[in-house]
């Protein structure tokens, strides 16, 4: 077998304690207020804080896989295909998101997803949910970040299959 057909592809997101405590805490305090709310009667602004956990947890993301052509972000019931054509580096950065801010993004719950700016990277697009495991993705068009389990391993992998 060659080092690229062994290569570990499949990658999980595991999450900060900071994620889960924000996750949990949000999903609480809406189920909580929902369930105050109907116990005095019915009324339909308690659709809206349902909503957003119905609209937002399904951006949740479970791992990354890495094939010769794309980085398939999972989430919970599809991937976003991330395409590796074009990649200038990768780089493991435990400090990449530090100082950031969201310029369109969900800052926390399930994950740290969209658009954020910071001095060190500029203008980027984090897949997050762990930004101790960041791995800084440098394309002509952008820069992204991720968050896989073994993120050296990860950088590895990904640069060694985006040659091919």
């Amino acid at each position: 077998m060659s080092p690229e057909t062994s290569a570990k592809t499949s990658y999980k997101a595991p999450w900060s304690w900071a994620l889960m405590g924000i996750s949990w805490g949000v999903t609480a305090l809406i189920l909580g207020l929902v369930v105050l709310a109907a116990r005095q009667t019915f009324n339909p602004v308690i659709a809206i804080p349902l909503g957003i956990l119905a609209v937002t947890a399904p951006f949740t993301i479970r791992g990354y896989r890495i094939t010769p052509e794309a980085l398939l972000v999972q989430r919970l019931f599809w991937d976003t295909c991330l395409p590796l054509a074009g990649l200038q580096s990768a780089a493991f950065d435990p400090t990449a998101m530090k100082r950031s801010i969201r310029t369109g993004a969900n800052g926390g719950l399930f994950s740290y997803s969209g658009y954020f700016s910071n001095k060190a990277l500029g203008d980027y697009r984090a897949l997050v949910t762990n930004p101790a495991l960041s791995v800084v993705l440098r394309f002509p068009a952008g820069t992204i970040v991720v968050s896989p389990e073994a993120p050296q391993t990860f950088v590895q992998t990904i640069l060694a299959l985006a040659k091919r």
